[in-house]
């Protein structure tokens, strides 16, 4: 199995443990004297095997992610929490865009004008450039997940 399937599995997975939890909580109270429609010891049953299934997948993960060469002295786990930092840096950096180009509406001249304290159009560009290297960085690592094997 690549890496990519078992990712996609890991995913799957999560969504069925979101929705067993959903159909959990609809049905962990009745009213007095009536049945619920579903029986839970049975939906627990089926949670407690996909929480042992989901388990099992992220330590194969982990493991390939850990001893995967990404290339550049650096295993696919150091990928990951690189492009990790990449996508906060770009979200810091486009938060402060946002907020240096959210104009105020002035009514009158006496009320206070706000400024920009930092150069948008510059801080624009680097955020295109944060963008670009992103995708970039991503596209490298999804392309490893369809050619590195899952370690057992």
């Amino acid at each position: 199995m690549k890496l990519a399937e078992a990712l996609i599995l890991r995913a799957d997975g999560q969504t069925k443990v979101t929705q067993l939890r959903q159909r959990l909580v609809k049905i962990a109270k009745v009213q007095e004297g009536e049945e619920p429609p579903e029986n839970p010891q049975e939906l627990l049953q089926e949670l407690d095997e996909v929480f042992t299934q989901v388990e099992l997948l992220i330590q194969c993960i982990n493991r390939t992610n850990s001893q995967a060469d990404f290339g550049d002295g650096l295993t696919l786990s150091d990928a990951l929490a690189k492009r990790d930092v990449m996508a906060m840096r770009y979200k810091a950096f486009n938060a402060l865009v946002e907020s240096a180009c959210d104009l105020q509406d002035r009514y009158s001249r006496t009320e206070i004008k706000m400024c920009s304290t930092v150069n948008v159009v510059k801080l624009q560009k680097k955020l295109d450039y944060l963008a670009k290297q992103y995708r970039e960085f991503d596209t490298k690592i999804q392309s490893m997940n369809w050619q590195v094997d899952l370690l057992e």
